[in-house]
């Protein structure tokens, strides 16, 4: 497993450091997007700015992307193997009223926008709410 998360963070030109390693395995692991102070609470010896600084790598390298839900925090999750970030790879968001965990879906992308003339498309952050199902049992 350990040289599986290496192999994921080379292809993504990420070196390939114990901490980074660590935080891959801990995102890899969430059903749900995750913010900053989550997983600072699992990392409790760990450097705060270091884990600000290999979301922020993640993120350059395209490996993770945030979620702004709206509920005041940014949450980050994985990108999909063969994601660039690209338009056409961007997906619909899910946030749960209840248990207030934001979810990617995956197989629901972003419908496409059309500009006007002089207008260029750098992001979208489409995100539905409701309850998610394991709040409606």
């Amino acid at each position: 497993m350990q040289f599986e998360k290496e192999k994921i963070l080379i292809n993504r030109n990420i070196k390939p450091t114990a901490m980074r390693q660590l935080v891959l395995d801990v995102l890899s692991k969430q059903k749900a997007a995750i913010s900053l102070p989550e997983l600072e609470d699992m990392f409790e010896k760990a450097d705060k700015a270091t884990l600000y600084r290999t979301l922020k790598t993640f993120e350059e390298n395209k490996l993770i992307h945030h979620i702004d839900d709206g509920s005041g925090a940014v949450k980050y999750a994985l990108c999909q193997e063969s994601c660039e970030c690209e338009p056409e790879d961007l997906h619909v968001h899910f946030y749960c009223t209840v248990c207030q965990k934001t979810f990617c879906l995956n197989d629901t992308p972003v419908p496409s926008i059309n500009l006007p003339k002089d207008f260029s498309l750098e992001k979208v952050n489409m995100v539905v709410s409701g309850i998610c199902a394991s709040c409606q049992k």
